[in-house]
């Protein structure tokens, strides 16, 4: 059965490479609208629709749509507008503790699977200077949370969970859906 991963991210392309190199990419054109839901809601939500929205294009394929969010204090934090938007989002994570939820959708052979995963992240003092180095860079604006674990700055001072999770695409449950939807990695 062919794969289809519905998403633009280069981030979810790589980490599912790790797995397999038979799928294809094929974005999700489903338009992401939270309302005010909790970050596991928000995921599930945001995956599931990606997902089913790329099936209803390719029904004869399994499809993989996957959707990630940080949340710290009930505040769940997508990707950031702007600069200004990321430098908040940095300044509001700096020195605290917080949550990255990944949820991940397989379509398969007519069936439905779906899991949440969760990574605690624990993050360091940011000085000014650091997080306007880190904005100059560009790279925090097509995150979640306005920063990437894999970006060489200094971030993040530990994890509780997996670090593909918190990268874009949980690797180690993403191959245990794909076996158990009859999918040969």
């Amino acid at each position: 059965m062919h794969l289809i991963l519905a998403s633009n991210s280069p981030r979810r392309r790589e980490l599912l490479a790790q797995i397999t190199t038979r799928f294809t990419v094929e974005p999700s054109l489903y338009e992401e609208r939270a309302g005010g839901l909790s970050a596991y809601r928000t995921v599930e939500r945001f995956a599931r629709g990606k997902a089913r929205e790329a099936h209803s294009r390719f029904p004869e394929s399994a499809v993989l749509g996957a959707d990630t969010v940080v949340a710290i204090g009930g505040v769940v934090l997508g990707k950031p507008k702007d600069g200004e938007d990321a430098r908040r989002m940095l300044r509001l994570l700096s020195g605290k503790t917080h949550e990255v939820y990944t949820g991940v959708c397989l379509i398969s052979e007519g069936k439905e699977a779906y899991h949440v995963a969760k990574t605690k992240v624990i993050f360091n003092d940011l000085t000014e200077e650091v997080i306007q180095e880190y904005i100059e860079s560009g790279l925090p604006l097509d995150k979640a949370g306005a920063y990437g674990i894999q970006d060489g700055f200094p971030l993040v001072k530990r994890i509780e969970g997996s670090y593909t999770n918190v990268v874009g695409l949980p690797v180690e449950d993403v191959r245990v859906m794909l076996a158990r939807g009859g999918y040969k990695c």
